[in-house]
């Protein structure tokens, strides 16, 4: 894709937050992800030229991270917690079921481009387990039926709000806009912490 002269004012600004210009090769790759869905060569050849690097340790970065995408995912990505705790409180039954639902398999895309779906490891939101994710915001003490429902209101335009988080669901790219440091004025909307995570804080002041 051709780059226009707005994103590469952006891109620049995101280089000039860091002392050492290589700092900024994640959210640059957030960058180019919110802007085509996924990280795509021309976006990993452009970051190397924008920081002086080889197109190697750009892309070596690109396919660390599992949050970066080499090809094209959903409006909706889905991700399905499967580490041990949610996965005896239910997680693999629910990724078991999504599959079947959508007709997908791991890291597999729905015809309509709305919903993609894989496992990932753990949270840190083992005290909801168990979890899922979409587009990275929670969605709590999930079930096979209303990870089904959820997944559904997705696709149809209509996906409800994070357990925790902001009040609406962004897509896929304004998710990794969000991650490139691009405010959407979100960040304080909605719960914050629920009263699970924060029973171990009350139980060290003394509280019941």
């Amino acid at each position: 894709m051709a780059y226009t002269s707005e994103q590469l004012t952006i891109m620049d600004s995101i280089i000039k937050r860091y002392p050492r210009s290589r700092s900024a090769i994640m959210p640059l790759l957030h960058y180019v992800q919110s802007l085509a869905g996924y990280v795509t060569s021309e976006g990993i050849e452009l970051i190397a030229q924008l920081l002086e690097l080889e197109t190697a340790e750009v892309s070596a970065v690109a396919t660390f991270y599992t949050q970066y995408k080499r090809r094209p995912v959903g409006e909706y990505h889905v991700g399905v917690c499967t580490n041990t705790l949610c996965a005896v409180m239910g997680g693999d039954a629910i990724f078991g079921a999504l599959k079947d639902h959508l007709g997908i398999e791991n890291d597999g895309v729905t015809s309509d481009g709305k919903v993609s779906l894989e496992h990932i490891e753990c949270n840190a939101a083992c005290d909801y387990a168990p979890v899922m994710m979409a587009n990275w915001e929670f969605y709590d003490n999930q079930t096979v039926e209303s990870a089904k429902d959820l997944v559904d209101k997705m696709r149809s335009g209509n996906p409800p709000a994070p357990t925790r988080g902001p009040n609406s669901l962004v897509t896929w790219k304004q998710a990794s806009a969000v991650l490139a440091g691009i405010s959407d004025g979100l960040a304080n909307e909605g719960v914050q912490a629920g009263e699970p995570s924060l029973l171990g804080l009350k139980l060290s002041k003394g509280g019941k």
